[in-house]
């Protein structure tokens, strides 16, 4: 083939074709290099499978970037070109930040794992990392949208008109967007104060479950029953919830019972004892039995026991409650709550007729 009657743009279309294939083998090499290196390191390694994808993308517009400052301006076409090319250049290292962001976070999870006993600092760390890294990945994209706008010549005037009533547009933007920069806010004071984090069990709107997810502008509940609660973020910093999980995981529960007055109380005692050390759900911090009301019908009893997690404690206070309903019916039927009522009669004979 004669290079020479190709023209410029075949000769140009050659040589991006070699430097393309060149940066491929590159790229090729400089992975296996790069696995190879982080492979002592948690976060290294997920940072490189992260940027492995947008690095393959990376590495040729960057090559063919330099070729085509090399080329002679009087090209015809050569500027689109490089228009197109700096936009995409611009694009794939945004993605690579992200990238580089979302390996560290996940590096950071995958230290911190949540499936141990006491997980309370794992969860706080998987928390900041989550609610950060996506903060950050946010920002990212947000600068690499504001580089490309300003390689086209239109969009910097527009900025420039848009700078120069700057004081009326940031009103309007402000009030248009306020839900939007409160949620931001929110995760941030969320993930620095963190009154919640994964994993943390919550009751919201009377609704219990366990954070299963926080991104930058909601929280998702996953409820007992695989129901989804999504609350927006801004809602945790402006009203009150419960977090059964804030300090530690352990748990007091409570089992009310309404008994006859007649029902001795050492032997319910005795039987909560019992069950609860047959429950592999008793954590043997505490199990009590109180009487803490009374009415002229019967009287309550409450059964104080823990656990070392909210579920087990669930099920300890449902274990609880069957077997002291069944310890009732069988040793003391007659305390069950009853209806009592005197009737005073006053019979009087009836005169024949």
């Amino acid at each position: 083939m004669d290079l020479p009657n190709l023209g410029p743009w075949g000769r140009l279309a050659l040589l991006a074709v070699a430097v393309v294939l060149a940066a491929l083998v590159a790229h090729r090499l400089l992975r296996s290099l790069a696995y190879r290196l982080a492979g002592f390191s948690t976060v290294l390694s997920a940072v490189v499978r992260q940027c492995d994808r947008p690095a393959q993308f990376l590495l040729p517009l960057a090559a063919l970037q330099v070729v085509w400052q090399g080329v002679p301006d009087e090209l015809p076409g050569l500027a689109a070109v490089q228009h197109l090319n700096g936009i995409l250049t611009i694009a794939t290292v945004s993605w690579l930040a992200a990238a580089a962001i979302q390996g560290v976070a996940n590096g950071v999870v995958a230290l911190n794992p949540s499936n141990v006993a006491d997980n309370l600092e794992a969860r706080r760390v998987q928390t900041q990392t989550r609610v950060l890294a996506r903060i950050a990945i946010g920002v990212v994209l947000f600068a690499g949208v504001a580089f490309i706008l300003m390689t086209f010549p239109r969009a910097r005037q527009l900025g420039a008109s848009l700078l120069a009533s700057a004081g009326v547009a940031g009103l309007i933007v402000g009030i248009a967007a306020r839900s939007v920069f409160s949620n931001l806010l929110a995760g941030l004071q969320i993930a620095l104060a963190q009154p919640i984090r994964i994993d943390d069990v919550l009751i919201v709107e009377g609704e219990w479950g366990r954070v299963e997810e926080i991104t930058s502008t909601f929280v998702v509940l996953k409820i007992w029953d695989e129901r989804r609660l999504v609350v927006p973020l801004s809602w945790f910093i402006e009203n009150p919830f419960q977090n059964w999980t804030r300090c530690s995981a352990d748990l007091l529960g409570t089992v009310m019972l309404w008994v006859d007055y007649t029902l001795p109380v050492e032997p319910i005692r005795g039987e909560a004892q019992r069950v609860c050390e047959a429950s592999p759900n008793w954590d043997r911090r505490v199990c009590a039995v109180q009487v803490t009301d009374a009415s002229e019908r019967c009287m309550q009893l409450r059964i104080l026991a823990s656990s070392a997690s909210s579920s087990q404690n669930f099920e300890l206070r449902c274990e609880l409650r069957e077997a002291l309903i069944g310890f009732i019916q069988r040793e003391h039927p007659q305390a069950l709550p009853r209806m009592r009522a005197e009737l005073d009669m006053q019979q009087t004979a009836t005169p024949l007729a």
